[in-house]
């Protein structure tokens, strides 16, 4: 005991050498802990830098670059930054004091340390290749301070080692689980970023791909159109210069170059129905009289090879729908069904009420669940690979010869379903047939009409009613002036809608405007029917126009109270139309 006493002031002494050591050791300890610690968060930043500045180095963007730079004010630790290109020349830097001086060239060295002050170099890498480099440097906090820190923690620095060497471990455990999580999401935001990229791509190429294929087919149609039109009209030009006319050598090119100009219009009206921009006048409609009373028409188009068969469901709800607009639709249906059936078949058209539910209108582009009646029209032809009924609603897309049809036929019926508020299908197998389903949304709150019931035969020519006819295209003004005056009506006519007013000012005889929508002077052709119905209210107008635009036509539909003749119009359709206006039409106030 005595030894042990004797020996109390080295054990005292050794005690307080092993405080001031372990003191020691925890300050030195303490000061690498921080600089690792600073080293570290520095690289992080670095490469945070390093990874926001790749497409401004690729593309030599420096001003975004600058901009990058710059943000590393908001870390008050930050006092210098860098970015150089891959040859190490600057090229964009940040100093939070003014006059700070940098490095010239892209350091070598990764980390550099000083007395107060840290130095972090990191590369920039595109893929696989360097395309520069980043420099950051940070102030260290005065050692003053971090010894006040020390100097508590040396009073403890025995009794808290072994809860700081566990706290320790842990510590760099939770920061390398948090490095590698963060880099895992690094990696998976850039993957999700490159993968939205190649979609947008994708869709662009389609898209590009799908302007391509229609303009192209437009091109190929109307050249061939105007061929057979423009060809058959020079040749009874150059007759009637050589004196060598007549009525049996002018009739057939005439005839021709008319039946040519209908070929136009049916592809003008196909291409607007594709695009779902055709004017519609929906009413309601009873979808199993329209398919009963086409039984004859399908025979006749068909031929005696084509069995017809109509399956129609009872108490069959009634749509809201363009009757002479779905007809053409099933005629269409019904020829290209022909066609798949060239040794001859069955057809199949049935009608039927049905409920879309919401997962089916989740997996299929602009469907709305409710209720609808489908008409289903089946053929035993040969069918078609998954790969065409991809395609089939595409316009000009065919799998014909050349020639033998326009690609247009199921992409106008998919545009006039479409315009209807209704969804379109098609089921087929290879040598199993083809079914196409149309859907139409229920009407619950109107009787349907009879498509049959057409207005008693109207009378084709006029009784000298007068007409004012409002065209700015002189060339269409002066032929509808003249089909007019040969239907033994009374015109006067105007170019633009300020004209008009004019004259329906000075002449309160004027039974019928007829007027083009898109006009000029300040007034379009439905403000030019507006004005002149405070003056008329009785004044009946009838409306044409090349192209259906917002001022008479909205979703797609006519509105209410417009009457509309599209052109091109024939001497027949105009004066029917006319006819037809003026006996029936309505002449509804300004709206």
């Amino acid at each position: 005991m005595a030894r042990l006493w004797q020996l109390s002031p080295l054990i005292a002494l050794a005690a307080a050498v092993a405080l001031l050591v372990t003191g020691i050791l925890a300050v030195y300890s303490g000061e690498r802990a921080y600089h690792e610690q600073q080293g570290n968060e520095l690289k992080a930043e670095a490469r945070i830098l390093a990874s926001t500045v790749v497409a401004a180095l690729t593309f030599d963007d420096r001003a975004a670059a600058q901009t990058y730079v710059r943000a590393l004010g908001s870390n008050p630790e930050i006092e210098a930054a860098a970015v150089y290109d891959a040859e190490g020349a600057p090229f964009a830097a940040y100093r939070r004091v003014e006059g700070t001086s940098l490095p010239a060239a892209a350091p070598a060295e990764s980390l550099v340390e000083q007395k107060s002050r840290i130095a972090v170099t990191a590369p920039v890498v595109q893929d696989t290749a360097v395309v520069g480099s980043v420099y950051l440097r940070a102030v260290l906090e005065p050692f003053a301070q971090r010894f006040q820190r020390y100097a508590a923690m040396g009073i403890l620095v025995v009794m808290a080692m072994l809860l700081t060497v566990v706290l320790g471990i842990a510590q760099a455990a939770s920061t390398r689980s948090n490095r590698q999580l963060a880099d895992a999401n690094t990696r998976l935001q850039t993957q999700i970023a490159q993968r939205e990229q190649a979609e947008d791509a994708l869709r662009q190429a389609q898209k590009m791909e799908a302007i391509g294929q229609l303009t192209g087919g437009v091109a190929h149609d109307f050249n061939n159109i105007l061929q057979v039109i423009l060809g058959n009209l020079s040749n009874v030009q150059h007759r009637l210069e050589r004196g060598t006319a007549s009525p049996d050598n002018l009739l057939r090119p005439i005839q021709t170059a008319i039946r040519g100009g209908e070929r136009a219009a049916v592809l003008v009206a196909q291409l607007l129905a594709f695009s779902r921009r055709q004017p519609l006048q929906p009413k309601p409609l009873d979808v199993n009289r329209l398919v009963g009373a086409m039984s004859d028409l399908l025979h006749r188009s068909l031929g005696e090879m084509i069995e017809v068969e109509t399956v129609l469901s009872a108490r069959l709800w009634a749509v809201l729908a363009d009757a002479n607009q779905l007809e053409s639709a099933l005629l269409n249906l019904a020829v290209n069904a022909r066609d798949a059936m060239a040794g001859g078949g069955k057809l199949t058209i049935e009608t039927a009420n049905a409920f879309i539910d919401e997962v089916y209108a989740a997996s299929e582009e602009g469907v709305q669940p409710g209720q609808y009646v489908v008409i289903a029209v089946s053929d035993t032809g040969v069918g078609m690979p998954s790969e065409v009924v991809a395609k089939a609603f595409d316009p000009f897309f065919t799998t014909k010869e050349i020639g033998q049809g326009t690609g247009l036929g199921l992409s106008q019926v998919y545009g006039y379903i479409k315009q209807s508020g209704g969804h379109a299908k098609v089921y087929s197998e290879v040598g199993q047939g083809t079914t196409i389903k149309l859907y139409l949304p229920r009407l619950a709150t109107a009787s349907a009409e009879n498509p049959d019931d057409a207005a008693a035969e109207m009378l084709a020519r006029g009784n000298r009613e007068i007409i004012l006819v409002v065209e700015d295209e002189a060339e269409v003004r002066e032929l509808a002036v003249a089909m007019l005056r040969e239907l033994d009506y009374r015109v006067i006519e105007a170019a633009d809608g300020p004209s008009a007013l004019k004259l329906l000012e000075a002449r309160g005889d004027v039974q019928l405007l007829f007027t083009d929508v898109g006009l000029p002077g300040g007034l379009d052709g439905r403000q030019l029917a507006d004005a002149a119905r405070r003056m008329r209210p009785q004044l009946k107008v009838l409306f044409t126009t090349g192209y259906a635009r917002n001022a008479i036509v909205h979703h797609g539909r006519l509105d209410p109270g417009v009457d509309l003749i599209v052109k091109p119009f024939t001497h027949a359709m105009l004066a029917a139309r006319v006819r037809e206006v003026l006996q029936y039409g309505d002449s509804p106030p300004a709206s």
